[in-house]
């Protein structure tokens, strides 16, 4: 049985709902960086050949001069499979975050089970395809995209109702965009240290390796592919807790488990949506 991650019934501060996510994390890491690792490999391997096309060199894969088209294209796939990622992953989080916020425990091959793999699947697609589009027209767009819809994965999992982006949007858009604010603050923290981590493993065993530029090619897939498996999880995880947290500051979720359970009633059917 995995550890019970403490998910306050409360609204909470941006701060004390990244703790939440984070403990969240480590009370199931394994599936959520199993998971993540996988993806976040597939990933690196699957844009090596665009960043060769692009001629995008490690460690940064920045534009090659005269030639800053084919890079764009490059990073437009990179925020698709970020969208992608972090969807699933966050419907992962959701078949444990639910659960916890009413006291009880979440086998890991449960989680499997009650990520409901084919609306989430659906979703995902659709996510990174429209966060790619909009990091390809220009990254304001890409902002609102990520902000408004990503908290689809917990509606799927936790609101069951089903891969409804509308739902999504309108739980990020609620007490002046709180949700999608939150989001995009989560992830630009988390770009943040994957920047820092990335760049972190490559200096170190740059130094070994006597600067050879062989190395980086190698090395610098592998320090983000790692960097990202942990952002991809957490920012996974945060997209659970705000989805329960949204609800309980907005629709009063914290009183309808409390009266489940003064009434002896179950409690995880106050998690579902009821429109």
């Amino acid at each position: 049985m995995s550890v019970q991650p403490d998910l306050p019934l409360r609204p909470m501060t941006l701060g004390e709902l990244l703790d939440a996510a984070m403990t969240l994390l480590r009370a199931h890491a394994a599936p959520l960086l199993i998971v993540a690792g996988v993806l976040a490999a597939v990933e690196q391997v699957a844009l090596v050949p665009l960043r060769e096309l692009a001629l995008a060199t490690a460690p940064f894969y920045g534009p090659a001069r005269g030639d800053f088209g084919t890079w764009w294209v490059l990073v437009a796939v990179g925020f698709a499979a970020e969208g992608f990622i972090i969807c699933v992953l966050g419907s992962l989080a959701a078949a444990a975050a639910g659960p916890a916020l009413v006291g009880r425990s979440v086998r890991h091959r449960e989680m499997l089970r009650g990520m409901r793999p084919l609306s989430t699947l659906i979703a995902a697609i659709v996510l990174g395809a429209a966060c790619g589009l909009a990091a390809f027209a220009g990254f304001l767009g890409w902002i609102f995209v990520y902000g408004l819809f990503g908290l689809v994965s917990g509606v799927i999992v936790i609101d069951r109702a089903g891969t409804s982006f509308g739902r999504a949007a309108r739980l990020a858009a609620r007490g002046g965009l709180r949700g999608a604010w939150t989001r995009v603050a989560a992830y630009v923290t988390w770009f943040a240290v994957r920047v820092v981590l990335g760049a972190g493993w490559i200096a170190a065993l740059d130094s070994f390796g006597g600067r050879q530029p062989g190395w980086q090619a190698v090395l610098t897939p592998v320090a983000f592919g790692l960097a990202n498996t942990v952002a991809y999880a957490a920012l996974g995880c945060v997209d659970a807790v705000l989805v329960l947290e949204t609800r309980i500051r907005t629709e009063g979720l914290d009183i309808a488990i409390s009266r489940a359970r003064s009434r002896g009633e179950d409690p995880a059917a106050a998690l579902v949506w009821a429109p």
